[in-house]
């Protein structure tokens, strides 16, 4: 696990610098803490820091193929490196390492891009091919694993993490406003784009080269709804059942300490499970939960741990421990993210990382198996959309909107409200709305006109259709659940956890990510994931006899923080202040009245605005850090 930066220049007969180089690597020492490296080889530079993982004593870069031709720095982990390994040697290729690293410069020089196929794993990573002067990153199918890029006029310049790409000079701190405005709406940044005009990320399961000043970038993999649709429910409850453990045992692969994150609810008690049946001593777990008690589910971790004898660890996070958390946001974020289970994924990460420097995590069941109460919210909308809207309108939503706010985790009149705003949109855009924050109408609302007038596209949720045209096999809640592997997932879930665990330097696996596991997941028809208004249908009729029924039949409940009340009590002061009008003014973004009417009917109770609250309070606290122009 490392973190890597990179600068190419499109001339031959120049030299990066060495020190701008050194200062972006700096930048990533929480992704290294134990080891760096420096590169310099004609117009190419590289660098890295690393978090030792495999092969202590020799995995280090930048790292060299044979004649010293092709280097790679790279992120993450190859969990079949060793299968790779066999067969690269078997070919004549001489490894001098037992690093997973190893197999990627020499899969590149024997196979070209077409080695990425092979990889099964967490990557993001950059191969300079010296004689071809050609620059190759590439970054894993699902997006684990972060990477940024700028292509300038006469450079190319790369990193893991946004504050290590703007240490270069020559990288511009300009805000794309369209950008905040999908951020707005969606809690994240899609890819390709960043908050930042001229940066961009490189897309999950993408390639890109850079040769000459000229850049290519194309897939090289995407998820397919185009399976064995005539799969029977046993066949795919067995096939199931083998890939989650051959997942599970090969992320398990370390030199050094493991354990794994668990919540008590069905995907990491799954992975916590399996993993236990192949640990030779006892699983490590930990846990974070929360003093109120409408949030917490320490209790169903312990009783998981219990079952599967682990040495458990827990930690409890109050409204103190997370006003420090919030003011810190901006060392944790290089980019805003609306996802405040950024708070306790840091914390868990935290204490875990004491005991070990891996943990296992079990997101990903939720999106491959239709787990989350918007693909139920599909379902009844459609019966729904047969009352006449004018009924819904006038005589349903007064009723709702009367009902008493209540600041527990998913409430009755939190999911009962937000279901009927959805209805006033058609399918994407609705599952647009009740994942997001603002509403197209709300950030019209939100924006000052010059902001407005300087966008290139007006608020939208045109990014949902436009990750759509990329899954023509998509039908139905398929299209949803694609969208939630792409935009939630792998936007939004995947940042969280990768920049909450690397600012520990401790690295996560996901296991349910693996690319063999979303495949099968991705060829069964729906009526297996959703049955009925039963989530995770298969998934459940495949840990039959591995967890307990009491877990299987738990209600969904998610990782939520107690924003909520904390708005109105321990955050407050933090809030107006990220806030004040003065703030708000001199930015020039939004409406100051706009910003204020919305603390305000949050603090009297009139309604509950926490997302819409800590969407604001994220950027607001990254832009006073990042100063974007």
């Amino acid at each position: 696990m490392c973190g890597i930066v990179g600068n190419i220049l499109a001339r031959a007969d120049r030299r990066p610098d060495p020190a701008v180089l050194q200062r972006m690597n700096e930048r990533l020492a929480h992704r290294g803490p134990d080891d760096e490296g420096i590169l310099v080889q004609g117009p190419a530079g590289l660098a890295m820091r690393r978090l030792k993982i495999i092969d202590l004593a020799t995995g280090h870069q930048p790292m060299a193929g044979e004649g010293r031709r092709v280097w790679v720095v790279f992120n993450g982990e190859i969990y079949n490196y060793r299968e790779l390994g066999a067969n690269l040697a078997a070919r004549g290729h001489t490894f001098t390492t037992h690093s997973d690293t190893e197999v990627i410069v020499h899969g590149y020089e024997d196979r070209g891009l077409a080695s990425l196929d092979d990889l099964e794993g967490m990557f993001a990573f950059a191969i300079w091919d010296a004689p071809a002067r050609t620059l190759v990153l590439a970054r894993d199918r699902l997006g684990i694993k972060p990477l940024y890029y700028a292509v300038l006029p006469d450079q190319i310049v790369f990193a893991s993490e946004l504050r290590a790409l703007v240490e270069h000079p020559a990288v511009e701190r300009t805000l794309d406003l369209t950008a905040l405005s999908r951020y707005l709406a969606h809690e994240y940044v899609p890819a390709p784009h960043s908050i930042f005009r001229g940066v961009r990320k490189l897309a999950a399961g993408h390639w890109l080269t850079y040769s000459d000043g000229r850049v290519k970038v194309e897939p090289y993999w995407d998820v397919r709804f185009q399976g064995d649709r005539a799969m029977g429910e046993a066949d795919a409850v067995e096939a199931l059942r083998a890939v989650l453990d051959l997942s599970v045992r090969q992320h398990l692969v370390s030199d050094v300490p493991l354990g794994v994150f668990l919540s008590g609810g069905i995907d990491s008690s799954a992975v916590a499970a399996l993993a236990a049946r192949h640990l030779p001593g006892r699983l490590k777990t930990f846990s974070i939960g929360f003093e109120d008690p409408s949030f917490d589910e320490t209790a169903h971790a312990r009783s998981v741990a219990r079952g599967l004898d682990a040495d458990h660890h827990e930690e409890i996070l109050g409204p103190r421990a997370a006003l420090d958390l919030v003011a810190r946001l901006p060392e944790l974020l290089d980019e805003p993210l609306g996802d405040a289970s950024l708070l306790p994924t840091f914390l868990l990460s935290r204490f875990t990382r004491r005991s070990v420097t891996v943990a296992l995590s079990g997101d990903g069941g939720d999106e491959l198996f239709a787990g989350y109460p918007t693909y139920q919210a599909h379902r009844l909308a459609r019966a729904l959309e047969l009352v006449p809207r004018w009924v819904r309108q006038r005589l349903v939503r007064p009723v709702v909107e009367r009902l008493p706010v209540s600041l527990d985790d998913l409430s009755f009149d939190f999911r009962l409200k937000r279901f009927l705003e959805g209805m006033d949109f058609a399918p994407v855009e609705r599952h647009a709305a009740w994942l997001g924050a603002f509403t197209p109408a709300e950030q019209r609302a939100l924006f000052t006109s010059d902001a407005l007038a300087r966008m290139e596209m007006e608020p939208s949720y045109a990014a949902f259709h436009e990750m759509l045209t990329h899954a023509p096999s998509a039908s139905g809640l398929e299209r949803m659940l694609y969208l939630d592997l792409k935009g939630y997932l792998g936007e939004g879930v995947l940042t969280k956890v990768d920049r909450a665990s690397m600012a520990c330097s401790l690295e996560v696996r996901l296991p349910l990510l693996d690319r063999r596991v979303v495949e099968l997941a991705a060829s069964l028809p729906m009526r297996l994931k959703l049955r009925g208004l039963t989530t995770k249908y298969v998934l459940k009729r495949a840990l039959s006899g591995v967890l307990p029924r009491a877990i299987l039949e738990r209600r969904k409940k998610g990782f939520g923080v107690p924003l909520a009340r904390w708005f109105r009590a321990d955050l407050a002061p933090l809030l107006r202040d990220a806030c004040a009008r003065d703030v708000v003014c001199r930015a020039g973004l939004f409406r100051p009245e706009a910003v204020e009417r919305l603390i305000g009917e949050h603090a009297a109770g009139r309604r509950d605005h926490r997302k819409k609250l800590y969407t604001l309070l994220a950027f607001q606290l990254w832009a006073s850090r990042y100063h974007p122009a």
